[in-house]
């Protein structure tokens, strides 16, 4: 079965750049689905069906060469099983279940507080 590699791109990136680049990488009208919000100079979304390693190589130098943020790829799912809404709540699932660095802690340590040497 097939896989999905998903990207979300940066906003200044062109999505019919992408769309040809990704045609002239071999992949087909029928292969791809960008996702555009109504506001066009936002960041957008795009799926790319992956059946083989070599396609999954390509697709992904594809994205990097058009200004990809992140990627994710999705085992055992068709194109036509990815819709905006399908992709969005295993995004959503995945983004809560990763473990994201916690900041530096700072510590303060312990001191001997008043002593002998103190005189009132």
């Amino acid at each position: 079965m097939s896989s999905i590699l998903a990207g979300l791109f940066e906003r200044h990136s062109d999505y019919k750049k992408l769309e040809s680049d990704l045609e002239n990488s071999g992949f087909g009208d029928s292969d791809y689905i960008v996702y555009l919000n109504d506001d066009h100079h936002s960041s957008y979304w795009a799926s790319v069906e992956i059946k083989s390693n070599n396609h999954s190589e390509t697709a992904q130098a594809t994205f990097a060469d058009n200004f990809v943020l992140k990627t994710y790829l999705f085992e055992n799912m068709t194109i036509n099983e990815a819709s905006y809404t399908n992709l969005k709540k295993f995004i959503d699932a995945r983004s809560k279940a990763e473990i994201h660095t916690s900041p530096d802690v700072k510590r303060k340590l312990q001191h001997s507080g008043i002593d002998s040497e103190v005189k009132f």
